[in-house]
């Protein structure tokens, strides 16, 4: 516990200290005319979800600026419970990377299968919306932590080259 509390006062906190998970319950008015999630809900969810995430990591307020690598491996029905989890994988100066990863959870044996993945890129804002310093580095305490790190550097590179093009 005191190491954990030396950290945070150095500037840095761990990615599982940013750990949001959202559970969902699909209703009718989540369906779309083929009887599954809209993408658009989803999307939604992921966004809630995932600024929840940056905003545990900053103690600041965010808004979503990118979203990467938005994949749909699994449609979704009516009833299913959905969980969502999201953690941040990387900090900049005032943008904070999250990764999402969805799931429908089998109610019977809480086993979940993958339907979505995505990176989003989120900017601590003031109260004038203007972007701000995100307060806290990020402590890569695991391997997985840092994989997720050098992954989130690449993406970074390459949102940067597609905004050069013109993306």
């Amino acid at each position: 516990m005191e190491e954990e509390q030396q950290k945070f006062e150095k500037g840095y906190k761990a990615p599982r200290e940013s750990v949001v998970e959202t559970i969902k319950s699909v209703r009718s008015s989540d369906i779309n005319g083929y009887g599954r999630l809209f993408g658009g809900r989803l999307m939604e969810w992921i966004d809630e979800t995932a600024g929840l995430a940056a905003v545990m990591h900053s103690n600041r307020m965010v808004t979503t600026a990118a979203v990467d690598n938005l994949q749909f491996k699994a449609g979704v029905s009516l009833g299913e419970i959905v969980v969502l989890r999201a953690k941040v994988t990387y900090v900049g100066h005032t943008s904070v990377e999250v990764r999402t990863d969805t799931y429908v959870q089998d109610v019977e044996t809480g086993i979940r299968k993958p339907v979505n993945r995505a990176y989003l890129t989120e900017v601590c804002v003031d109260k004038d919306g203007r972007p701000v310093p995100v307060p806290y580095g990020l402590f890569l305490e695991t391997e997985n932590d840092r994989a997720e790190y050098e992954g989130a550097k690449l993406r970074r590179k390459y949102r940067k080259l597609r905004r050069e093009e013109g993306f």
